[in-house]
């Protein structure tokens, strides 16, 4: 598929509370990805294309590439399990967001700085595993940048 004059690529986007993202491929076309809540792991989803660029069918909202990266791994530390170095920090990042919610109040500027720098640091640790395991969507330097 190839895309409209003036899309900027790659495109991040929340789409019914998950991230997905736009890239162009090496064709001059695009594809998206949705994150599975089962895996992490990116999923084609090139028939959402039209719905998320035109905004019909749903909601969707475009995301900064700092927002997509903290939505990912808010994603990925409610709904994944497992060991290892990124899962402990996954731990570390809900022990934070229980304790606000238990709290009843607002992150203070501590925890959001905190969170964000979590986010960057597992955001490329699990795509370097995805990377390794052959995932063709994985793009770890996104959260190097």
């Amino acid at each position: 598929m190839t895309y409209q004059p003036g899309l900027r690529l790659p495109g991040y986007y929340e789409y019914y509370a998950a991230p997905l993202k736009m890239v162009s491929t090496l064709d001059g076309g695009m594809a998206a990805w949705r994150m599975s809540i089962e895996t992490g792991d990116w999923e084609p989803a090139n028939h959402l294309i039209d719905k998320v660029l035109f905004a019909r069918g749903g909601e969707v909202d475009r995301l900064s590439k700092q927002e997509f990266i903290e939505l990912c791994e808010e994603t990925r530390a409610r709904y994944l399990q497992g060991t290892g170095p990124v899962y402990a920090l996954y731990e570390t990042r809900r022990a934070i967001t229980d304790t606000v919610e238990r709290e009843n109040r607002p992150y203070t500027l501590p925890e959001r700085a905190l969170l964000a720098g979590l986010s960057r640091e597992t955001y490329v640790m699990f795509e370097e595993e995805l990377r390794r395991a052959g995932s063709p969507a994985a793009d770890p330097s996104l959260g190097r940048d």
